[in-house]
């Protein structure tokens, strides 16, 4: 493995739009402001909405299938 050709790993704090802050390690040397993380989005919180995908394959089907004379 070459040396002295990988970039330096900084400590950077990160901030989200809902007020949570944290601490990771980037390439970057400055702070990181994000809009969402996992204390905020819906996936992590157990808020996600399903949605009812059958129901529009159905309606697809009605609608663009042909008929045979």
């Amino acid at each position: 493995m070459q040396t002295n050709i990988h970039p330096t790993y900084n400590d950077i704090n990160v901030t989200c739009s809902c007020g949570n802050q944290f601490t990771t390690r980037s390439t970057a040397n400055k702070e990181l402001t994000i809009e969402v993380c996992s204390a905020c989005h819906p996936f992590y919180t157990g808020q996600q909405k399903i949605m009812d995908t059958a129901g529009r394959v159905e309606k697809f089907k009605r609608r663009y299938t042909r008929k045979t004379a």
